[in-house]
This record gives structure tokens, sequence and C-alpha cells, in this order.
């Protein structure tokens, strides 16, 4: 290999090195003195020499080889902007494929920093000894990962399930025979849509013996366009050897694969991207359905990848489901269904995709008849996957083969030429129906599936069960906690108890204070917590009931605690919200927390203080009468005058565990009073619904 680029490297990023955790990192910092001093970032988290690191890790045989993948990683981290890195990383690619003798269109990225050529240089060396597509993927992972909020992508998963549809819809069923089409995505991204449609169709060219496929991308990102052409390069024996042309271009202003028609478009498009061309693109000839209001750019996509269909053509798109009820499209939602071109509609689970709190849509669509005629006595199909909430998640998120295999029977059970197939109708899915196209055509022509989609009475009965199952147990919780807590003798007397604030305890250094900081303006919403996320929380989040009502890329938190921007609360702090009317304190458990303005992190030296303790200390309410401040309408709490009682770590420990049997019984009082809630709510729909089997006596 060529010498190594020195560059800037994490605690974390030692760790993944070492193979390791981060305390670990941590102690050999503590332990030795010849560890490499801090080359920048902060006290909190600070950066080292990777050059120094790893001669330091070789000399005290802390490693016995590093991964070359994970050494790499840094340099690029080191380029610092977005395009950079991926510019750079397309190049890798494109050299790496040629190294490997692979005829294959990467665009060259001629115009790379001095910096990012020599980390390509490394790239291609590295490779040598690691593999070019092993590496190459690894180093795309990563800067997906950092860079999750700037570049969407579509999971694996939802990718093939989009083409699965698309190949049952044009072949009659996954049994059919279309093993060859012209496949586009205009807003390609990374590629995942075209690499599933290149792998579904590469499956059936091979059962088939039939002629590779074509696959079509465009983005308006170049380097997005090249990291999908190199991405598909690396994976065409995957694809069935389909060919592919990938560019760079406004699908919507110019596209560049305009001339062309495709069999099957998949997109996942831009959502909310209000400068889309609506002015420019005013008499354009694709808006047959009628011009996309300026709010509904997700509209002109969907009449931009029905003017690029070829007859008898099939198109899935993912969009938001405000798509579906939006006033300002119903016009265009109307014209969909009178032509036929709109054929079905999907709920997804929340989580399915980015942004995670969404349930979002896949929509059918089919090429429109070639005559003039109507599709007002066909039925709409709609699937409402999204609910019972909970119906499709496992213990690591969605349950996708479940999820899939319910989509998938559905779409095969419906004829797409106009109905039911006989004989199947009675084994679908009982979330899936069909809607008259003539009963859709009112004021509103909302196509949401849950309007039209009926809870059962048996799935209403279903979830009654398990509330009060759920409830039986909450009161066998609450029983348990009483007769502890009941049994606890307060009547000792003697002088008061001495105290301290958390400010004295701050300078002994008895715990570290911290503040919470202005959160990202485009924080990531959801509650489906992607791997390697970090959740945030914020002062509103608390007024309104809920958690973590964000979350932000891994790295992008290493980065931020790297340079002071963000604060984390670990597993093991106290955090404290200094707002009275939002007042809560609690250990922070698991996992860690990234905080917001008025949230504070106390961080307890363990041989001197419980972190139980000293939050149960905090939580008294007269702690937070006395430290707060109404000279204003927030009500703010000063964090630093709360009262800690001034105990030995001994004396602690039973006041620490008395406390923490005191949090659970509060918290299952609190479960108590919302299972209920559900259950009168539930009970009384049923009842007002004329579901009572027997009476009661």
């Amino acid at each position: 290999m060529s010498d190594p680029i020195d560059a800037p490297v994490s605690l974390a990023g030692i760790a993944r090195i070492a193979g390791v955790g981060r305390a670990a990192v941590s102690n050999w910092r503590r332990r030795h003195d010849s560890f490499p001093a801090p080359v920048g970032g902060t006290d909190t988290s600070p950066l080292f020499s990777l050059a120094d690191v790893e001669r330091w890790l070789y000399a005290h045989r802390k490693i016995e080889r590093i991964g070359l993948r994970e050494r790499l990683w840094p340099h690029y981290e080191a380029l610092g902007d977005r395009a950079v890195m991926g510019a750079a990383l397309a190049e890798a690619g494109r050299r790496l494929l040629t190294t490997e003798g692979v005829d294959w269109p990467v665009p060259e990225q001629p115009f790379l920093p001095q910096e990012a050529a020599r980390v390509v240089d490394e790239t291609v060396d590295a490779a040598r000894h690691e593999g070019g597509r092993e590496t190459f993927e690894f180093l795309l992972s990563r800067w997906l990962d950092v860079h999750v909020r700037q570049v969407s992508t579509t999971p694996t998963p939802l990718a093939r399930l989009m083409v699965d549809i698309a190949l049952s819809v044009r072949g009659g069923g996954l049994g059919g025979v279309d093993a060859r089409a012209t496949v586009l995505d205009p807003a390609c991204g990374v590629g995942g849509l075209l690499l599933a449609a290149g792998e579904g169709y590469g499956e059936r060219r091979a059962e088939a013996n039939a002629t590779a496929s074509v696959l079509l991308g465009v983005d308006l990102d170049p380097a997005l366009a090249a990291l999908t052409a190199a991405r598909l390069g690396f994976a065409r024996a995957d694809v069935g050897g389909a060919r592919a042309e990938i560019k760079a271009g406004d699908s919507l202003r110019a596209d560049p694969h305009g001339a062309v028609l495709a069999d099957v478009v998949v997109c996942n498009p831009p959502f909310n991207a209000r400068d889309w061309g609506h002015e420019e693109l005013a008499t354009d000839p694709r808006w047959v359905y009628g011009l996309p209001p300026r709010t509904e750019p997700e509209l002109a996509w969907i009449e931009h990848a029905l003017a690029r269909l070829a007859p008898d053509g099939v198109a899935v798109l993912l969009l938001p489901p405000a798509v579906a009820s939006r006033r300002a499209g119903r016009r265009i939602r109307g014209a969909l269904l009178r032509t036929g071109s709109l054929r079905g509609v999907v709920a997804l689970p929340a989580g399915a995709a980015q942004p995670h709190s969404v349930s979002l849509q896949l929509w059918i669509l089919r090429a429109p008849a070639s005559d003039d005629r109507t599709a007002l006595g066909e039925q709409l199909f709609l699937l409402d996957a999204a609910t019972p909430p909970g119906t499709f998640r496992g213990t690591q998120g969605i349950d996708w083969p479940r999820l899939s295999g319910q989509v998938l029977d559905a779409v095969q059970a419906h004829s797409w030429s106009g109905g039911w197939q006989e004989g199947v109708s009675e084994r679908l899915p009982e979330r899936c129906v069909t809607v008259p196209v003539m009963d859709l055509l009112d004021e509103q022509t909302d196509l949401t599936p849950a309007r039209y989609v009926p809870e059962t009475a048996r799935e209403a009965q279903g979830k009654l069960h398990q509330s009060w199952g759920r409830l039986d147990g909450l009161l066998d919780d609450v029983r348990g906690h009483s007769r502890t807590l009941a049994a606890i003798d307060l009547s000792a007397g003697g002088d008061a108890a001495s105290t301290v604030t958390v400010s004295d305890l701050d300078r002994a250094h008895a715990l570290k204070l911290r503040h919470g900081q202005t959160l990202p303006g485009e924080l990531l919403h959801g509650d489906a917590l992607p791997l390697g996320a970090v959740p945030a929380l914020s002062v509103p989040d608390l007024l309104q009931g809920g958690g973590p009502g964000g979350w932000l890329a891994g790295a992008e938190v290493e980065r931020g605690v790297g340079t002071g921007s963000l604060t984390v609360a670990e597993p093991g702090d106290v955090v404290v919200v200094g707002v009275e009317r939002a007042y809560r304190v609690w250990v922070q458990v698991d996992t860690p927390l990234v905080l917001g303005p008025q949230l504070y992190a106390l961080h307890p030296d363990p041989e001197l203080l419980d972190p139980w303790f000293l939050a149960g200390c905090l939580r008294a309410p007269a702690n937070a009468r006395q430290a707060g401040s109404h000279t204003s309408s927030s009500a703010r709490i000063d964090v630093r005058k709360l009262q800690v009682l001034q105990f030995s770590l001994a004396q602690q420990r039973p006041y620490a565990a008395v406390f923490r049997e005191l949090l659970a019984l509060e918290e299952s009082l609190r479960s108590v009073a919302a299972v209920g809630e559900d259950l009168v709510r539930g009970l009384g729909d049923g009842l007002a619904a004329g579901r009572l089997h027997r009476s009661l006596r």
C-alpha cells in the first residue's frame, strides 16, 4: 500500500478499529501514559491522530491486524463535505470495477480535490487485499449512515416488495412469464430499487432463459447517480446480466431518459420538495390529469411515472399518506380514478421507511387505456397494513416476511383487469377491500385505505382481550409495589438531615452537570429507531406527553459530541427537565439520549453518588418548588439549586432501592390509567355497534 494518509479519529472510531467497546479505549487512555495525546475535538469527545493510534495499538499488542476497510473510513470522514465524500467513493468504485476488468458505465469524477484523490488511491490499494465489492459496500454503508438525514434510502425489504408487486401485476401473479423488462427509477438515489428490480428480473430470467433487462436511473445529484452505477456494477451477477444506464439529471425538468418508455417504474420520490418546477412546467404535456399544484410535488412524480410507462406498464411509488387526502390534489386524484390509471393503494406500517413516524403508502398505477374509456364501473384495490398498530412489528421492528406475504397475497388474489379472481377472494387478508370508483368521487376523493377498511368484530374483540390481560398484569404489579412501599416506616424523628446543592456537588466533582443544546433543525422523527441511531428529546416532546420525538444517526451524534454542538446523556446519567410544568427526573438506562435545550445531564461519580438516590432526591416536588424561578411564564427550574441529601454511599443504597420502587409504582399506575381508557373506549364502541354476544347478569 501507499503511505497512509493521517486522519483524526474519535474514541468510538478507535474502538471500532480495535474491535472493543468505547469503555475499553477510555480505560487504555487512563491507565497508559503513553496513549496518544488528542490532536483536536473537545475534552468530552477528543480526536486523535490515526497514525499515532495505529502505532500505539500495535506496540501494546491490542490488535494483531487492523482491518483495512476500518482504517479507510476515517480518511473519508476527514474530507468533511458530503458531496466530496460521495464523489470520492463513486470514483473509487469506478476504478475498482476497471481494475477487475469490468466494462461498466460509471461516470468519472474529474474534479476531485487532491486529498480526495489520495483517499481514492488508498481505497484501490486496500481493495487488493479486502476485495473490491466488499470494500465499496462497506464504505457506502458508512457514508449512508453518516448522511442519513441528507440521503434518503429505500430499505431493502421494502424495495423488493415494491418490485414484487410490479412483477405480480404485470405477470398475473408471481408465477407469471414476464421475465424481461425496461425498469426506470426517475429518482434513484443510491439505487436500492433498481438493484431490487435487477435481482427480481434476474431470478425470472434464469427460469425463463429470457434476454437481460434494462435498468434506467436518474438522480439530480451526480454523486448519487455515480454511486448507483457503481453499486449495480458490483452486483452485475445478481441482476442477471441486466444493462444499466444511470444518468445525472432532473427527471421533472429535463428527463435524460425522456425518449424511453418503461415497462416498470419504481420510485421513492423526494417528499415536500416545493421547488419542483411548477412554473416552468405549467404547459408540459405530461400533465394529462391536470397541472399539479405547487404544494403537491408527489402528484407531479405520479404523472411523470405514468407518462414514462409503455402500454400495459406498471408503476409502484412510495408516497406520504397526505397525498391520498390533501384537498389541493382532489381533482388529479379523481382524474386518476376515472381513467383507471390508479389501481391500488397499500398503507404500510409506520417505520417502513423515512420518515419513520408516518404510515407511508404504496400507489399502484397502470398505463391508461389508449381509447377514451372511463373506469367508473371499476373498483379501487385498498389494503390497510398500517393498523391495528403493531400488527407487523417484531422485536427488531417490522416483520417484513409477514407484511410482504400479506401484501403479495392480496395483490395476487386481485384481478388487475377488474375484480377478484374467482375462488380466491375468500383467502384475502381481512384488511383488504375493493371500493367502487363511483363511491370515491365525492368532495374529498380521500383514498386513505383506513377510511374504507373497517375494523372487524374479531379484531376489536382481540384488542379488548389483550387489554384485559395487560390490565390484570399491571394491577398485579401495583399490588406488589404497594405491599413493599406500605411496609416502609417514615416516623423517624430527630434533626432534619443536611443537604447539599447540585452546584456544590458539581464543584466538588461528585457529579458533572451538562446542559442540553439546540437540536438540528432537520431532526428525523419516527417511532421506529434505525440500527445505530440515537433518540433525541426536547421539552416540547415531554409537554405533548410523549418520549423522544426523533433521532439522529449515530455517526452524526458522534461528530456533534466531538465538536461540542450536542449533549448526550449516557446510560447511568440522571436527566433533569428544567421547566416546572414539564418537570421530571429519571435515570437514563439502556441507550444514550440526545438532549435539547432546558434538559440537563448529571453524571455522578459512582464512588460518591448512587444515580437512583440522586434522581430520587431531585424528583421531590418540594425540591423543584424551592429551585423554581417564577419571573416568567415559563417557570424554569434552576437545576444547580436543587438539594440532595448529604449521605455516604452506604446510606444512599437503601434510599435508592425505595426510590426505584416508588418510580415503578408511579409508572404502573400511569399505565393502568392508559389501558383503562382504551378499555372504556373499546367497550363503548362495541356496545354502540350492537356487538354484545350475551346478556349481562
